[in-house]
């Protein structure tokens, strides 16, 4: 007998269908060398293709974007082409997978980037430090982004948007949150820019609103979605007037006809859900902290399209398969969560593996 809860019923979201509505939340693995995927990340994917979606983890779209080490890309041909295995894994078990689009901006250090400039909005450094293999190191002073480098900033995620469909992935996700690139231009701590791109609402959310559009004019409103995260304060954003710019940015998306909103689950004082509900029908992804039973309640209400679930998928490789049998899950590693091997990335093994043993 078909199970009737809504967490396993199929749904499209854009041009993208989904055969049930659990999605796995971008989570960087800090596991692809030179930013290039390996048959290591695509056999990690695949394990999870069970998912209604797999969103990648946050995936740079120009030498610029990429902070981290050992974090993908989406701008060279040998990216394309590490891509183009793992969406082929994927696919051949039958799953979804987009590509999240993660600019790191300012939070990023020189000793990653192979030579390419820590940038931002303005010349604010980030409290805090970023990993390097001399060790954590502080956040560097960004170079202020000129009016020229946004729009050519702008131009890398439309291009990082072409890339991925051409490697096969089934679309791409903006990521507007974590107090990254297009966050630290909706934030006052981050943005002191008097010019078009800082000041009002309006201005600050220029920025997102151009690289979702422009993503968008590069493949089609049905394979883009957008996540954002208001009032959460990592990588040290603040923003004194969030109500107000969460009221503009969410006014103007519910002008544009996109796949779908991510919204990471945050308490920032006002009804985030309640105002993203108003976004003309826009299908919404809810994630923080869901089980089986929140994530159910949500879908029945019809707040949301699909819940997506990070850490869980990680020890879980067949997170829907045991969700929807109520098995127990498997608790991750965090020691080896980022970088490293096979350990702790490929090796979790799915249910009828782990009740053999």
């Amino acid at each position: 007998m078909a199970d009737a809860s809504p967490l396993f019923t199929p749904t499209r979201l854009g041009d993208i269908p989904l055969a049930n509505r659990v999605v796995m939340a971008p989570m960087t693995r800090s596991r692809a060398p030179q930013g290039v995927p390996t048959a290591l990340n695509a056999e990690y994917y695949a394990q999870r293709a069970s998912a209604g979606l797999i969103i990648t983890e946050g995936t740079s779209p120009t030498p610029e974007g990429r902070g981290y080490t050992h974090i993908p890309g989406l701008y060279s041909p040998a990216q394309i082409e590490g891509w183009r295995g793992v969406a082929k894994a994927v696919h051949a078990r039958g799953g979804r997978i987009v590509a999240q689009i993660m600019h790191t901006g300012r939070i990023a250090h020189p000793d990653n980037m192979d030579g390419a400039r820590v940038v931002g909005p303005s010349a604010i450094a980030a409290s805090g430090q970023m990993f390097t293999a001399a060790g954590p190191q502080d956040h560097p002073v960004p170079h202020a982004l000129t009016e020229a480098e946004i729009e050519a900033t702008i131009e890398g995620y439309a291009q990082a948007a072409r890339n991925a469909v051409a490697a096969g992935l089934d679309g791409i996700e903006v990521h507007g949150a974590n107090g990254y690139l297009p966050n630290q231009f909706l934030a006052p701590s981050a943005n002191g820019r008097t010019d078009r791109w800082g000041g009002s609402a309006a201005n600050r959310a220029r920025f997102l609103l151009a690289v979702l559009d422009a993503s968008i004019a590069a493949i089609g409103a049905g394979r883009v979605g957008l996540r954002v995260s208001p009032g959460n304060p990592f990588n040290d954003i603040a923003d004194p007037a969030l109500e107000e710019t969460y009221t503009e940015l969410f006014a103007e998306l519910g002008r544009r006809d996109f796949a779908y909103l991510h919204l990471f689950g945050t308490d920032p004082g006002f009804d985030v859900p309640a105002l993203a509900a108003r976004l003309s029908g826009k299908k919404l992804i809810l994630n923080g902290g869901y089980d089986r039973a929140r994530a159910e309640g949500e879908l029945a209400a019809g707040r949301a399209q699909a819940i997506s679930f990070g850490s869980a998928f990680i020890a879980n490789p067949d997170l829907p398969e045991r969700l929807r049998r109520g098995a127990a899950l498997a608790t991750p590693d965090r020691a080896t969560f980022y970088g490293g091997d096979a350990r702790g990335y490929t090796d979790y093994p799915a249910l009828p593996a782990a009740r053999a043993a």
